[in-house]
């Protein structure tokens, strides 16, 4: 890939090589239209990276404070085992009773 010092400019040759290593199968419109959109992308993450953030500017992971919030580990009482087995579509032997998926005894 070329680049200017303003910009990097991205070739149809470049495009395709990219297309190549991801064994992407790509037309001649479709490179045409990918090095347009590639450019533009390059050319926005370019203008981004010039952006030079005051001496003030603390640099952050978000845009708003995130904090954790945690509450107490309380063990309360869960439901009880002939409960759930009575809302179960089927049971067998105590248990919850499931199709049968792999093929498997």
């Amino acid at each position: 890939m070329a680049s200017n010092s303003a910009h990097p400019v991205l070739t149809r040759a470049d495009v395709a090589h990219l297309a190549h290593l991801t064994r992407l199968a790509l037309t001649d419109d479709e490179l045409d239209t990918y090095v347009g959109q590639l450019s533009v992308i390059l050319d926005s993450v370019a203008t981004v990276s010039a952006v030079v953030a005051g001496a003030n500017i603390v640099p952050t992971t978000h845009a708003v404070p995130v904090t954790n919030v945690y509450r107490e580990d309380v063990i309360v009482p869960g439901l009880e085992h002939n409960a759930a087995m009575a809302a179960a579509p089927a049971v067998e032997d105590g248990r919850f009773r499931v199709p049968q998926i792999l093929g498997e005894e």
